[in-house]
């Protein structure tokens, strides 16, 4: 490339919503641009239209944005090099295949889908690679009228060369060589006068002067036929990297049908995950920083990457080191940020109004800093204060065993009793309630606690004991206490 300047992009189809290995090309383009003060392009390739999702390009978008990752060029951006959706640069693709035709690199192909299957099958019965025989190569104009008159429309259809050897240097796969015999000619542009993927990419790259290609591990087969076009055009080819697949918890190749791993991001961020683990957690997803960190802001991430610290195996999608990361996060966030995601969850459980007065926001703000340490996702909050909101206490097991120990009764009636007589039920007092009744009984540590939190939470652990009767509200308690009483 004569541009000195790194241009990298990210180019889905508008297929659906952005998938994490979407989302893991577009970060890697990202922060290998943001680390070379390069530009990123964010463009659209939908000549696919029987797969088009009316949806799907706002929400690549929203996405990306979610992430933080931002384009300097491209859809809704704008730039010098658009347009950014390929179905409106139809016209330009059809002057590069006019000039292919006129030079002969390519040619009208009038075959059938039946005579190609056809073909297919008998190579396939020989034991043969399926490929394309070339039959169309050689007709004359005539032979072409005769079949217009017929009613047919002609693809368009690349001449591979004969005994070449297409070969380049990966920056994550190394050395890599395809004999050009292995490929056959390849249909540049449908009879609708659509242009293929392969085609319509080296077209994009070409004219928005990128310069390094990075991708996913399944486009590497595509390089070879783009590299032929570049040939066949004079243009010097981009550098390319190809990154390795996303392997699943059982090492086996992500299926978007796969229900053990979400992998949609909108998913994540309905869950109330923080977009900055997401990132972190990504990032890791087959490229490696130095030293023994895994926690990196986005910032950071810019500052480190490398092509050359991308690994050639595949990575594996680990759900629970994922959690692990956005705890940390939600860990060290502020508060309110948390409580903000958290209040949807609770909302949408019917734990919360849909308009909280301010008692009732100032109960959830409590509520959720009292669990912020554990949560996993925003909307673990449902499942971790269930026992704020329901009647009866629900006892674990292993609860049980505790609730059945002789000394319990008596450190419940001693607590009950110190509970009615309370005027001030803040966490502070609590905690001098709790006093009085090692006083009382002569239980301390774990004789004591333990036994008030099973009775009153049905949990042998939680967070702050205190604070969690204060949170239960005096009358609840007063009722848990009695009911295990009188059980």
């Amino acid at each position: 490339m004569t541009n000195d300047q790194v241009r990298v992009r990210y180019a889905p189809s508008p297929t659906g919503q952005l998938h994490i290995g979407g989302a893991r090309t577009a970060l890697f383009n990202y922060l290998f641009a943001r680390k070379n003060n390069g530009t990123f392009i964010f463009r659209i390739e939908d000549t696919d239209q029987t797969r088009h999702v009316e949806t799907a390009e706002a929400k690549q978008m929203e996405g990306l944005r979610w992430l933080g990752i931002e384009w300097d060029e491209g859809l809704g951006v704008g730039g010098d090099h658009g347009p950014y959706r390929q179905t409106e640069r139809l016209d330009l693709y059809q002057t590069y295949i006019k000039q292919l035709l006129d030079q002969g690199h390519a040619y009208e192909c009038f075959c059938t889908e039946e005579e190609l299957a056809k073909e297919r099958a008998e190579q396939e019965a020989r034991g043969e690679t399926p490929m394309y025989s070339g039959r169309c190569r050689h007709l004359t104009a005539a032979d072409k009228e005769q079949l217009r008159a017929k009613g047919l429309k002609p693809a368009i259809r690349f001449l591979v060369p004969k005994g070449q050897v297409i070969e380049f240097d990966d920056h994550v796969r190394g050395h890599v060589a395809f004999e050009s015999n292995g490929i056959g000619d390849f249909i540049i542009s449908r009879a609708d006068g659509i242009p293929m993927y392969n085609f319509a990419c080296v077209i994009d790259d070409h004219t928005m002067r990128i310069t390094h290609v990075i991708r996913g591990e399944e486009h590497l087969s595509n390089t070879p036929r783009q590299l032929l076009l570049y040939q066949a055009f004079g243009w010097e080819a981009p550098q390319f990297a190809h990154i390795s697949l996303i392997l699943n918890q059982d090492r086996k190749k992500m299926s978007k049908r796969d229900e053990s791993i979400i992998q949609f991001v909108e998913q994540y961020k309905d869950l109330g995950y923080l977009p900055e683990a997401v990132v972190n957690f990504i990032a890791l997803l087959g490229w490696s920083p130095k030293g023994e960190n895994e926690i990196f802001s986005l910032a950071e991430l810019e500052q480190e990457f490398s092509l050359d610290r991308i690994a050639k195996s595949p990575a594996v999608f680990d759900t629970e080191k994922l959690a692990w990361m956005n705890n940390t996060y939600m860990k060290q966030a502020d508060t309110s940020r948390i409580v903000e995601l958290a209040l949807l969850h609770l909302q949408r459980a019917g734990r919360v109004s849909g308009e909280p007065d301010e008692a009732e926001l100032a109960y959830v703000r409590e509520l959720v800093a009292l669990y912020q340490d554990r949560l996993r996702a925003a909307s673990d909050i449902v499942v971790l204060t269930e026992l704020f909101f329901r009647e009866e206490v629900q006892m674990e097991p292993e609860a049980e065993a505790v609730a059945a120990e002789p000394h319990v009764r008596e450190v419940a009636a001693s607590f009950l009793k110190k509970v009615e007589e309370a005027d001030d039920f803040s966490a502070e007092h609590i905690g001098s309630l709790i006093k009085a009744v090692q006083q009382e009984t002569g239980y301390k540590g774990k004789q004591l606690f333990m036994p008030i939190r099973v009775v009153l939470t049905g949990q042998n652990h939680g967070p702050d004991l205190n604070k969690t009767i204060q949170l239960l509200g005096k009358e609840r308690v007063a009722e848990r206490l009695k009911s295990y009483l009188n059980g």
